[in-house]
């Protein structure tokens, strides 16, 4: 374990950062490797900053960015710095946008677009990160004319954090990611969430979503997994289907504050923590 103060480089749909305490309320005392297949912000792992970690997701614009903070923190650093010396207006917003979109259409994972998808989700619209059927950014500019994307601190640390212990990246389905997860190992799946209601969409960060078929395969690889002596958590909304998906094991009900929602009086609510130990 590290004793360095960090906490994520983006704002992310779902992120942790407020249930932080209450996961870790949750976590097993002892365990050998650390597992999170939806890494998204990473609020958890750079809180409890386990030494041996295996992360991953499907983004892989948000996997560049641990990868790149991994391989070089001063160059991402570097990259941000120059995007925050010239002041944003919509027209700005828009151009760097579009050069945002030409990194992800042509799979073009460098310093400079891990520093981009830092830059852009302080300057979109509620630091949404949405893309469209092409797979394509389109989250509108959210008026911050000036001031700093980053803390530049908190950035080399992770950076620091990544080299200093043993943390492999993947990219993919998280079953696959899953793959060589063993007894005593610690798997925390925080899964696009079951939406509240038919009109909740939050699974369109990567253009192919996280559908009913999803949510019923996760359910039935946490059973496997518990089956294999793994130790396991999950978070998702209070919804009725998770109870269906995980009957038979321990389910703790947390209260939340909705940091995405256009609705300020929806923007409270209640999640539920499962484990299976």
């Amino acid at each position: 374990m590290n004793n360095l103060k960090l906490s994520p480089f983006v704002k992310w749909a779902g992120g942790k950062k407020q249930l932080l305490s209450r996961l870790e309320e949750c976590m097993p005392h002892s365990y050998n490797r650390y597992y999170e297949p939806f890494i998204g912000g990473g609020a958890l792992l750079l809180d409890v900053q386990p030494s041996n970690a295996v992360i991953n997701d499907v983004n892989e614009q948000l996997l560049n960015v641990y990868r790149q903070l991994k391989a070089n923190a001063e160059a991402v650093i570097d990259s941000i710095r120059q995007f925050d010396a010239v002041e944003c207006d919509k027209e700005h917003y828009l151009h760097m946008r579009s050069e945002y979109n030409k990194k992800i259409a042509g799979h073009i994972l460098d310093v400079e677009c891990a520093a981009l998808t830092i830059w852009i989700n302080k300057h979109c619209f509620n630091g949404l990160y949405r893309v469209n059927a092409k797979g394509l950014f389109n989250v509108p500019y959210n008026n911050k004319t000036s001031g700093t994307s980053m803390r530049e601190e908190n950035l080399r640390n992770i950076g620091h954090y990544l080299n200093s212990n043993t943390v492999t990246i993947l990219e993919g389905d998280f079953e696959l990611a899953c793959a060589n997860v063993q007894a005593g190992d610690f798997v925390y799946f925080d899964p696009p969430y079951i939406p509240i209601s038919a009109t909740a969409h939050f699974t369109d960060y990567t253009k192919d979503g996280f559908g009913y078929e999803d949510h019923c395969r996760l359910a039935a690889l946490y059973r496997r997994l518990d089956a294999a002596g793994v130790k396991v958590m999950l978070s998702n909304h209070n919804v009725d289907l998770v109870y269906q998906l995980y009957d038979g094991f321990h389910i703790k009900v947390v209260d939340v504050k909705r940091a995405i929602n256009r609705d300020a009086s929806k923007r409270v609510g209640k999640e539920v923590i499962i484990t299976n130990y």
